[in-house]
């Protein structure tokens, strides 16, 4: 029977095109659109003449076994807090990050700890040499148990899983590794086979596959967005005022945004006890359009210093760059500003900048960015030990924040004596954005 090509997909992106194309239309490579085939159906794997399909295998949901996830620690209680209890038995975890930033060198830190204590570790190291992993595990004192290949051979891998049953595998990197023997390893066919294989047989298995991934010039993981719709948890690790941050960008066995901190060191990767002093460590005391938000970051708060500054604008139409916040949001808060609280921003440049270099989605901020421009455009400095916290509406209401009592535990904890923000019982309540500046700047 003939061969029917269906398509054309591009072995670089994996842009898909009807027709033959010299050229892939989205990353501009020549010479990869290559024709895909259509499955023959005349042999027994499909409908048609001289086969069927095999009859689907169907379970009632109530006859599912409840088996609860198997979780142990992984060693830093960091990662514990992000993964959401530890590592989970049979999932499949990517971590990208920038070149250079720590990942391997935190891995080799969890291999090590899961090598200690008798769990068997599989270190696949597809970018360096085996001698150069040994010498950074000796730099940094760690347990020279763990088992290392150089295989990067993704079907060889995924047998090895099957039948010497390891508890943890890491792989480093993924973009090494190939499916087919002789293929250019980083295309799109290459990483999304892999990973498909790997996953399989960790499932299958019960381990725990940890794949390190790159990331683009733009910062976006690099390869097909398959590959995270594989895996259980997307991890990604960022730098911010010299300390790097693990966050959970998606995670089906634990919270979604939650964040680590860790400072990079002689002795390898160390977490943070308390991250909102380390953060608050160099901030200006007296100094007008600075002020603390008790923010939080998955299910943890943190304590950060929101600055803002105001000056006249040489322009037609003034600037308004924002660092570490959601622009969009950070508009909304300076046009109430300017609508209902008259604050006269139309001939201003506004600069707004989380210190630290932490990005934050969290809505709750809104208050300390309000608080923070009044402040830089009326030349006021924020008391002391004084903390906001709240969302902003359009009509100039103050709106509650997710879990304003840990928020407010953790500026009590860490010293500050008053947090302002919607009404409740523990903080310094207000219903209304002027009522919440004028809270601030009251006399006590």
């Amino acid at each position: 029977m003939a061969k029917v090509i269906t398509s054309y997909e591009c072995t670089e992106c994996g842009t898909q095109s009807p027709v033959q194309m010299g050229r892939c239309p989205r990353c501009g490579s020549w010479g990869t659109m290559t024709a895909k085939i259509a499955p023959d159906r005349s042999s027994g794997s499909g409908p048609g003449v001289g086969g069927a399909l095999r009859k689907a295998q169907v379970t009632a949901l109530h006859q599912v076994e409840e088996n609860e996830l198997t979780r142990r620690s992984s060693g830093e209680k960091e990662v514990d807090r992000v993964l959401g209890g530890g590592w989970v038995a049979g999932s499949v975890l990517l971590l990208a990050g920038e070149p250079g930033i720590g990942k391997s060198t935190l891995l080799l830190q969890l291999a090590h700890h899961a090598a200690t204590t008798q769990h068997r570790t599989l270190y696949v190291a597809g970018e360096e040499s085996m001698a150069q992993v040994k010498l950074r595990a000796q730099r940094l004192g760690l347990s020279p148990n763990m088992e290392l290949t150089r295989d990067t051979d993704s079907r060889v891998l995924a047998e090895h899983l099957r039948i010497e049953t390891p508890n943890l595998v890491i792989v480093d990197s993924i973009q090494t590794l190939v499916v087919e023997k002789g293929a250019a390893p980083g295309s799109v066919v290459q990483l999304r086979d892999s990973t498909a294989l790997l996953t399989q047989a960790a499932k299958e298995v019960g381990c725990t596959l940890v794949l390190i991934g790159h990331v683009t010039k733009q910062g976006s993981i690099a390869g097909p967005k398959v590959i995270e719709h594989m895996v259980d948890a997307t991890l990604s690790l960022e730098t911010a005022s010299g300390f790097r941050i693990l966050r959970a960008i998606k995670n089906r066995h634990g919270p979604v945004g939650e964040v680590g901190v860790f400072e990079m060191t002689q002795r390898g990767m160390v977490a943070l006890e308390n991250p909102s002093e380390v953060f608050l460590a160099e901030r200006p005391a007296g100094v007008p359009g600075s002020v603390v938000v008790a923010a939080l970051e998955g299910q943890r708060p943190l304590l950060l210093e929101v600055q803002a500054l105001a000056s006249k604008s040489p322009y037609v139409s003034p600037r308004r760059v924002v660092q570490g916040l959601d622009q969009r949001r950070v508009d909304v808060v300076l046009a109430v500003l300017e609508r209902r609280l008259e604050l006269p921003l139309a001939d201003l440049d506004v600069y707004v900048n989380v210190a630290g270099g932490l990005r934050l989605t969290d809505p709750g901020t809104d208050l300390a960015v309000a608080v923070a421009v009044y402040s830089a455009v009326t030349n006021k400095p924020v008391p002391d030990h004084t903390a906001a916290v709240g969302e902003i509406g359009l009509a100039g209401e103050l709106r509650t924040a997710s879990q304003l009592e840990r928020r407010a535990q953790e500026a009590f904890r860490s010293g500050f004596k008053r947090v302002i923000g919607p009404k409740n019982s523990t903080i310094t309540g207000a219903s209304s954005l002027s009522e919440a500046l004028r809270l601030v700047w009251e006399e006590r």
